[in-house]
């Protein structure tokens, strides 16, 4: 039995160099689903914004797109096809991935594991924070907050040593918990990955979106869950499934930087994704059209869901441009 805490056994059952989920050949997308691979419509809203970026900008003579967390290269390939050559001219693509840099990538793109410094333009982290490996913790009997430890081959947990003063702080200031068996996943080490991330733009708008949650609802039975094979399963950090904890989506904002926070349904309607039916008239004069159209308006519907993936929290931060006005 291999006993530790969450954070070392999520970095290992996710990242390992031999045995890691996300080094496996299929890709996040053989086990579940996301924004990215349920409509082509998310790339093409991604590539509205990048352009909208880019206007802030004044149009610079390279305008960087940063895809973090970009799986196999399936948004980055999206956004690509669905700008204009005259702003693909200039576009510096970036795709920030641990896994090998997969088959079929436009040539343009630069494939890497460290987020680009310096850069200009949108940066895009769709579904990469709840990733971060985070440890957990549970108020004990006695009312002292203690790391959860897990058994990496089967999931079970138990209580190991009290946590440091670095997540005691931490949880006081963003999740308070004072009951026995109170818990608190800790998001020291995402708050930070995602500073880091910020940090690398020297002008433009970082975007992250994930599932989330904030101060006012905080989840009382901690968010931790596993995926295989298009299946929500128990989190065991062997290597076999997918590991998620949802991103306490007000503790990631970097300070002194101008932030807005929407849901996926309000920020993908405002870059023009309605998944409003096509008029019925189109179907007497021009039914395959109609039917094109149709397919669409589901993707978008989907998208936009209030109950699926339009519940998915959107950060934008604006680094040293003007806010967007189509917020």
């Amino acid at each position: 039995m291999t006993w530790m805490r969450w954070a070392p056994a999520m970095e290992r059952a996710l990242y390992d160099q031999e045995a890691g989920f996300y080094r496996r050949p299929e890709g996040p997308a053989g086990h579940f689903r996301t924004s990215v691979h349920a409509s082509p419509e998310f790339a093409r809203a991604v590539a509205r914004l990048l352009l909208e970026v880019d206007a802030a900008l004044g149009r610079p003579e390279e305008l960087a797109f940063v895809d973090v967390g970009a799986g196999r290269g399936e948004l980055l390939t999206g956004v690509l096809g669905a700008v204009p050559d005259h702003v693909r001219a200039r576009l510096r693509p970036y795709g920030v991935e641990i896994a090998d840099r997969p088959a079929g990538l436009p040539s343009t793109a630069l494939w890497t594991s460290e987020v680009p410094r310096g850069v200009s333009g949108l940066l895009f982290a769709n579904e990469w924070l709840d990733n971060v490996p985070l440890d957990a913790g549970e108020v004990d009997e006695d009312g002292v907050l203690r790391y959860v430890e897990v058994e990496t081959e089967t999931g079970r947990e138990r209580l190991g040593e009290p946590v440091s003063e670095a997540d005691a702080a931490w949880a006081a200031r963003w999740w308070p918990v004072e009951h026995p068996g109170d818990l608190v996943e800790f998001g020291g080490p995402r708050d930070a990955a995602w500073a880091h991330a910020v940090a690398g733009l020297e002008r433009g708008l970082a975007v992250a979106v994930d599932y989330g949650h904030t101060a006012a609802r905080r989840p009382l039975f901690g968010t931790r869950t596993g995926f295989r094979d298009g299946r929500e399963v128990a989190p065991v950090p062997d290597g076999s499934c997918d590991v998620t904890v949802h991103v306490a989506l007000d503790s990631i904002v970097v300070p002194a930087v101008h932030s807005l926070w929407t849901t996926q349904r309000e920020a993908l309607r405002a870059l023009g994704v309605s998944g409003g039916r096509p008029p019925l008239a189109l179907a007497s004069s021009d039914p395959v059209a109609y039917l094109r159209a149709l397919g669409g308006a589901g993707e978008a519907a989907e998208l936009t869901d209030p109950a699926g993936l339009g519940a998915f929290g959107w950060v934008l931060q604006s680094v040293r441009i003007p806010p967007l006005e189509i917020w």
